[in-house]
């Protein structure tokens, strides 16, 4: 019996006064597929993640996500949907804690009523002490547990990204989209963040987009690898076929193989 994608999306388009950043994309995603996309700068990786997360809504074409047409869905919809994301500048409530940043992404996804809130009665305090708990776990899960009570502006930067990383798993998604997660990072950074990127996608039902620079990183963990240019997809295949496509070469070189 053939299993239905988690995301499809088809012929997807997305202009910003005339200038076409993103044409005929397309992409069926397993739910426990991890994809990496990769271009020059400009080749559109970016207006890609806020098309899917609504931040920025396609001019043509189809976002399925899990069964349901999200192409015109608000970036909350989206995100309640099971769709969270990392940004390529980081994110975070610079001067409140690690774990009180965390619990906040918790917080937004939960169903506290505001007569609860407001009286703080024992119903909002038990949920409470379960979302601190969550956090706490969650903050393990991803070797952070010592830095909670830090503020997270005190953090080394590796550190502060795999913070965002935790924020975004807070969600409970089914898809993660990672927007240049190892940029800025030394290679002891980048190698550390492959191994958490192959483990939350083996431990966890998680399905991962993975935007990225490095190359290391990218054919490191990602199972099959997109290339855009100029907006355009170009190139689909494995780490391996992608590295001697002589259309990645030329658009990454300037040159034909």
């Amino acid at each position: 019996m053939s299993v239905s994608p988690l995301l499809q999306v088809c012929d997807l388009a997305k202009s910003f006064r005339g200038v076409q950043a993103l044409q005929g994309y397309r992409l069926e995603l397993g739910q426990r597929d991890l994809v990496g996309v990769i271009g020059p700068n400009g080749a559109g990786k970016t207006t890609l993640f806020n098309a899917l997360t609504g931040v920025a809504p396609p001019t043509r074409g189809r976002i399925v996500f899990d069964g349901q047409d999200i192409t015109r869905a608000t970036p909350d919809a989206i995100c309640r949907a099971g769709i969270a994301r990392t940004f390529q500048n980081i994110r975070l409530f610079r001067r409140l804690s690690v774990l009180d940043n965390v619990r906040i992404g918790l917080q937004a996804h939960s169903r506290d009523r505001l007569h609860e809130v407001v009286l703080r009665l024992p119903g909002f305090a038990a949920r409470e002490r379960q979302l601190e708990q969550q956090a706490r776990e969650l903050l393990d899960r991803l070797s952070l547990a010592e830095y909670a009570e830090a503020p997270a502006d005190a953090l080394p930067y590796g550190l502060q990204r795999r913070l965002e990383i935790a924020i975004a798993l807070a969600a409970q998604p089914k898809l993660l989209l990672l927007d240049e997660p190892a940029a800025g990072m030394n290679p002891t950074e980048a190698d550390e963040l492959m191994r958490l990127i192959a483990r939350l996608h083996s431990e966890r039902e998680l399905a991962i987009i993975l935007i990225e620079h490095n190359m290391r990183v990218v054919m490191g963990v990602c199972q099959r690898i997109q290339v855009l240019n100029y907006g355009q997809l170009i190139a689909e295949g494995p780490p391996e076929a992608i590295q001697q496509d002589p259309r990645v070469l030329e658009a990454y070189l300037g040159v034909a193989a």
